[in-house]
This record gives structure tokens, C-alpha cells and sequence, in this order.
């Protein structure tokens, strides 16, 4: 396919098969993921993402409602950091510093302030 045919004069830049622009494929983002040997994917990586299609591009994630559940539940490691916990924790610190504020003031009226 020659590039200068008329047809695709309409589109220029863009006269490679399936819209691809012209270029050198090898100045492509790689992958970089590590691979088994323990080095870097040399992969090119998926337009618009960082990863290649062997190491989760093509992944559009979780779209229904029990896939994001059970993406939630995966991503799961233990309940020390969960929302609740750490309210809890704001709470306890407010607390605490309620009761040393008070403590401070009836230490200064004990003293004689």
C-alpha cells in the first residue's frame, strides 16, 4: 500500500493499517512489570495504559456490583485499617485529650491557680 494514494491523503499522519500513526515501535513504553526470571517486561505496553496485554492491559476491571465486592474482598489483608477502625481510634484520641485537658485543670485549681 503506497502512502501517497489519494485515499489516504484525507488522513495525514494516519496511514498505517487500523489508525496507527507512523514511528519506530521500538520508542514504545514497555511494560516494565517483573517478569518470573525477576527482570522487567520488554513488552510494549497497551495504548493509553502502562501495562502489556500479558501482564493485565487489556483488564478493564470490575464493572458489576458483585465483581467489585469480590475485587474488595480479594484486595482484603487483615481489619487493623479498616474505616471503622480508624473512627475508632479519632474517637479514643478525643477522648484522651478531653480527660488530660480536665486533669490539667484540676491540677492547676489543686495547686492554688
Amino acid at each position: 500500500m503506497n502512502p501517497a494514494t489519494p485515499e489516504n491523503e484525507k488522513a495525514p499522519g494516519r496511514w498505517l493499517k487500523n489508525g496507527n500513526t507512523p514511528g519506530d515501535p521500538n520508542n514504545a513504553p514497555r511494560c516494565g512489570a517483573k517478569t518470573r526470571a525477576g527482570t522487567p517486561c520488554q513488552c510494549p505496553a497497551m495504548r493509553g495504559k502502562r501495562r502489556c496485554y500479558l501482564h493485565g492491559g487489556k483488564s478493564t476491571g470490575p464493572r458489576t456490583p458483585e465483581g467489585l465486592e469480590r475485587s474488595r474482598k480479594a484486595r482484603w489483608k487483615h481489619g487493623r485499617e479498616t474505616a471503622e477502625r480508624r473512627a475508632k481510634r479519632k474517637e479514643a484520641r478525643a477522648r484522651l485529650k478531653a480527660t488530660l485537658r480536665r486533669s490539667r485543670e484540676i491540677l492547676k485549681i489543686l495547686e492554688g491557680g
